[in-house]
């Protein structure tokens, strides 16, 4: 039996990957940099404010949630977003100990690439 290639990293890095793939794409980036705005949930006007569809903003929505970056409410027939503050707190957290590993230009090796 195969075992799958995912199941060799740690889940640190399996969830960095997934928070790192959902803030892949700009109009992600923009729903997350209008939820933090608003501080508070968000149902239907962040289709107003971007030049998506409906569906297109429903769907990174979806991936956003998925990567437990925005959190969902159903209000009668509509959903309600914001920012989901405990996943923010778990990518703060991966992303600083990713950075704070990396070298400064300071004291990187020296002739290399």
């Amino acid at each position: 039996m195969a075992t799958h290639k995912r199941a060799e990293f740690t889940e640190a890095e399996q969830r960095l990957a997934a928070i790192a793939k959902a803030l892949g794409h700009p109009a992600r980036v923009a729903i997350v940099r209008l939820l933090a705005q608003r501080r508070a949930c968000v149902c239907g006007e962040l289709v107003l404010e971007l030049p998506l569809s409906q569906s297109t903003v429903s769907q990174h929505l979806k991936e956003l949630k998925a990567a437990g970056l925005v959190q969902g409410e159903i209000d009668g027939p509509r959903v309600c977003y914001c920012l989901d503050p405990t996943g923010w707190a778990m990518a703060r957290r991966l992303l600083g100990d990713l950075l704070a590993a990396m070298p400064t230009p300071e004291a990187a090796a020296p002739g290399c690439c």
